[in-house]
């Protein structure tokens, strides 16, 4: 079921705009047949669960999807269907069949989630300022609709961007790096700390292609930081939603109100 709701909407889209092709069509079956079936062929283990996070990351930082999902239209960017689709199978995947991550995939954050993601917004602030500024990326966006494109971008990121992004880096990744550490070192104390660390240097690495400026170097620094808190807003409540709380914030200041 998961590999068909992932192709119907590819061929209706393909064949409706006359950009089909069969090396599109079955590249698309085996990277949605790997992210479905990983769990039903392998078990729950630190080494599968590690390659299955290296395979969804090699499948974005590729740029995969340019070839499979056509652009009918110059500059439509239509690839970004193949984003969301790939988000959706893997935390299925994750969710249905794996099982026993304690990640959850939920779209609205509660009270406490929604004060933990804020408190940490407004810690990171002063720290991404200064560093936005020495490395030269702070240039102020006087915007009309400021506030109501604000509100508009940060709800669009919170339940998009910041929840895929936090399901797997946070929700996933920081916390299968806690259990891995931990099993590894006998200090209790030292694997959450070098799960954030190793988290966020993950986190900053795969923005090195952002903006089609491979190594973004700036930019993944940049992003490395900012998931330092991420994960200490995700580490309060142990869960997602505070972190994407934080992510959302943080890209809706940047996308809106900087250049």
């Amino acid at each position: 079921m998961m590999v068909v709701s992932a192709m119907i909407p590819w061929l209706v889209y393909s064949v409706s705009t006359g950009v089909f092709a069969l090396a599109g069509f079955v590249l698309l079956a085996t990277i949605v047949a790997a992210v479905a079936f990983w769990y039903v062929i392998l078990p729950s283990a630190a080494a599968s669960d590690g390659m299955f996070l290296g395979m969804l990351a090699t499948i974005i930082l590729t740029r995969i999807f340019t070839r499979i999902y056509a652009d009918p239209i110059p500059k439509l960017h239509i690839e970004y269907l193949g984003h969301v689709m790939l988000i959706r199978v893997a935390a299925m995947s994750i969710l249905a069949l794996r099982g026993g991550s304690g990640a959850e995939f939920r779209f609205w954050p509660t009270r406490r989630e929604w004060l933990a993601g804020v408190r940490w917004f407004a810690v990171l602030l002063p720290c991404a300022a200064i560093v936005y500024w020495r490395l030269g990326l702070v240039e102020w966006r006087p915007h009309p609709l400021g506030l109501p494109l604000a509100a508009a971008t940060f709800f669009g990121v919170l339940w998009v961007l910041a929840l895929s992004e936090e399901f797997f880096f946070r929700g996933l990744l920081q916390r299968w790096l806690e259990q891995w550490l931990g099993a590894a070192v006998s200090a209790s104390r030292v694997a959450p700390v070098a799960a954030l660390i190793c988290a966020s240097i993950l986190f900053g690495a795969a923005h090195l292609g952002f903006a089609h400026a491979f190594p973004n170097w700036r930019f993944a620094l940049v992003a490395g930081i900012a998931g330092v808190f991420y994960g200490l807003a995700w580490r309060e409540t142990r869960s997602v939603q505070s972190s994407m709380v934080t992510h959302a914030l943080v890209v809706t200041v940047w996308r809106v109100f900087l250049k």
